[in-house]
């Protein structure tokens, strides 16, 4: 990020337009300063300046200044790349689709915003400094860019030390030449091959994580909690980190959302082994430490690994490169190729079973994964790694088996720590005898990751035997954790505790609200901070900020239904129905919103407009199976058996295996006396 000059500038302002779906945005000099004419937040077409270029290469975004100290970054882009690749010319970075002023995806609005979305990664010592009576920005920073202090920490007895002349002429020097951070991971570190396997081995082993981590508060896809960040400090002190969600990540585990490396690289067997990010990257000039194969033959032996024999490619050819086997590309923003730093051997054979990407099929786009599968298997390749592609996928279909599958992954500690994380999120969804014991073991264990993805789904477990597992985490090193487990706890009864347990909660709790206020920008945290008022008694505080969401946000679905719910359990059912219908007018996917006006005129009896409503909502294109289960369910009450059960089989070929509707079908038809087909959705519903 730097103030836009003549030197910064690299788009053509030179009155240059560019046309997006009938919108002509024009740009231009005035002086010495740059202007764009474009939409603003009322659609009409107004003069902004230019205050700062964002991004080099390959693409420069640009931000204007608005009133409430936002930065807004244009979502018209420059393509910085040579022209003989495509480059030098303006782009949308939403090609395929209008946004108009109004969508949540508009330039002017709250996701093209730079004080949240992009500020404390770009600049140093970054302060955002949001103010929520205001609704203004105070953001503040040392240096506009990324500098020294960013990675190190602050630098005063570091130039105390330099300035003192002591750096020129005397071999004593402060501990970390006086930065408060140091990163030592690398020094004495050497990799040998193992005599046995040819795999290179790290002597001495790693002990510390503190530049993983530090690069991770950047380099991960996260949220920040808080403005005072330490660089040492482990990523869930200050940050929340996504696990490996549908449409972040493929079920094997493979980036597909922008997700920013460290999800993918903590799966890798080079992170295991030792590898550092400083092991492959110079953190200072930004450049790889070897071209080419050359980076990999650090530590892998060239004899072995490059050649023909091993990757199956002429020599010199795209195919005979490591990473266009092991860290496959996807490009993000139109121009931006990002690998992916999983490490992984390709595996075509997933592809097959779960419509996963592999390597193979991503060059040779004329074949299938089913002759890629062959090709390897031909020549002597046993395929393997990525198992627990098939557990996730159970368990993100809601698959009856999907247990069982996702317990072993839980249990097996040779997986990696965050694809066991994402394990223990699906768990709850999955409650039984089996599963108690070990969620539980999992609170009372030393497994960080773990832990975490434990305390982001307490809510979701029964309120009689969530402290079981939510009080152990009041005691995890990880604020994240911590105020999490805390904000499960509220509006239960903790007086059968000890004192230091309620006071262990009572300052998690405190630190969850604090990171809810922090991010008070958003309407995510302001519904958080709804649900939490609300589940403390605090009304009016809760439906303030409810109200608050939905203003900042007209989009935010979850907004719209908590607040009805909460109007609902203080006995307004009209007035959260109200509230349903205003976000169904709205929003861009009504369809949650239409199952709970559903379930809500069911509770209000009146259940043939809810019958309507739940057929809309499982009608909905990103509709959870459960829409269709309800819906499926909602006709067989109301008298139409034949129905239910012709639409939950159509709905089973929709979602393949979903236990909940499988057991619907078994309960149908047992229920209408047809035992064969009874016997079959029984044995699908044990997983046989």
């Amino acid at each position: 990020m730097q103030e836009a000059t003549a030197e910064t500038v690299l788009g053509d302002f030179n009155n240059t337009s560019f046309d997006y779906f009938g919108i002509v945005s024009q740009f231009s000099r005035q002086g010495d300063d740059f202007h764009v004419k474009t939409d603003g937040p009322d659609g009409q077409l107004t003069d902004y300046k230019i205050a700062y270029t964002f991004g080099v290469y390959p693409l420069q975004q640009y931000l204007i200044e608005f009133p409430g100290g936002r930065l807004q970054a244009l979502n018209i882009v420059w393509d910085s790349r040579p022209a003989e690749e495509g480059g030098q010319r303006w782009y949308h970075l939403y090609p395929d689709e209008k946004i108009s002023s109004g969508d949540e995806l508009h330039w002017t609005g709250i996701n093209h915003n730079w004080n949240f979305m992009c500020a404390d990664c770009h600049s140093t010592n970054l302060k955002k400094n949001y103010d929520l009576t205001t609704q203004s920005y105070r953001t503040s920073w040392s240096e506009v860019d990324v500098g020294c202090e960013a990675c190190h920490g602050p630098a005063s007895k570091h130039l105390q030390w330099a300035n003192s002349g002591a750096a020129a002429g005397d071999d004593s020097k402060p501990m970390n030449y006086g930065f408060p951070v140091a990163y030592t991971e690398r020094e004495g570190a050497m990799w040998q091959p193992d005599a046995r396997t040819g795999l290179p081995v790290r002597h001495p082993a790693k002990s510390t994580h503190t530049e993983i981590e530090s690069c991770a508060r950047c380099h991960s896809r996260r949220s920040s909690t808080s403005s005072e960040p330490d660089p040492a400090a482990p990523l869930l002190q200050h940050h929340r980190l996504s696990l490996l969600t549908p449409g972040l990540y493929h079920p094997d585990g493979q980036i597909d959302g922008e997700v920013y490396v460290y999800g993918s690289f903590l799966q890798s067997k080079m992170y295991h082994a030792g590898v550092t990010c400083s092991d492959c990257h110079n953190p200072h000039s930004l450049e790889l430490r070897a071209p080419d194969n050359a980076l990999c033959g650090q530590c892998h032996i060239p004899a072995k690994y490059d050649r023909q024999e091993h990757h199956f490619h002429p020599a010199g050819t795209d195919g005979a490169q490591c990473v266009n086997c092991h860290m496959p590309q996807k490009t993000y923003m139109g121009v931006d190729a990002r690998r992916d730093h999983s490490f992984r051997v390709p595996r075509p054979d997933l592809s097959q079973q779960l419509g996963t990407p592999n390597a193979c099929t991503n060059c040779h786009t004329d074949k299938d994964a089913a002759w890629a599968t062959q090709a390897l298997q031909q020549r002597g390749k046993t395929l393997h790694g990525s198992e627990y592609a098939i557990a996730l996928q159970a368990g993100r279909e809601g698959r009856a088996d999907a247990g069982g599958q996702l317990m072993e992954l839980v249990a097996d500690d040779s997986l990696p720590e965050i694809v066991r994380a994402t394990a223990v999120a699906m768990l709850p969804a999955y409650a039984s005898q089996q599963t108690a014991p070990l969620l539980q073991a999992v609170a009372q264990g030393n497994d960080t990751l773990l832990t975490y993805a434990l305390s982001q789904e307490l809510e979701s477990i029964a309120a009689n035997y969530r402290p079981v597992f939510a009080v152990p985490l009041l005691y995890d090193p990880n604020s994240s954790t911590r105020g999490l487990a805390a904000r499960s706890l509220v509006g239960l009864s903790l007086q059968q505790f000890p004192p230091r347990v309620l006071e262990k909660n009572s300052e998690a709790l405190i630190e969850y609200e604090k990171a809810e206020l922090y991010n008070a920008d958003r309407p995510e945290s302001l519904t958080n901070l709804g649900d939490l008022y609300s589940a403390q008694g605090q009304t009016g505080k809760a439906a303030s900020y409810y109200r608050q969401a939905i203003k900042l946000a007209p989009y935010f679905t979850p907004a719209y239904i908590n607040l009805a719910d909460f109007y609902y359990r203080g006995g307004d059912e009209l007035r959260g129905q109200a509230v349903l219908r205003e976000g169904i007018a709205t929003v861009r996917d009504p369809a949650p919103i239409q199952h709970a006006l559903g379930l809500s005129l069911v509770r209000s009896k009146q259940p043939q407009l809810a019958l309507e409503q739940l057929r809309l909502a499982a009608a909905g294109e990103q509709a959870p199976a459960r829409y269709s289960y309800v819906y499926g369910v909602a006709l067989n009450s109301l008298g139409q058996p034949d129905q239910a059960v012709e639409f939950l089989q159509r709905a089973l070929q929709r979602y393949p295996g979903d236990r909940e509707i499988v057991s619907a079908l078994y309960a149908m038809y047992r229920d209408q006396g047809d035992a064969v087909q009874a016997e079959r959705y029984r044995v699908l519903l044990q997983g046989n």
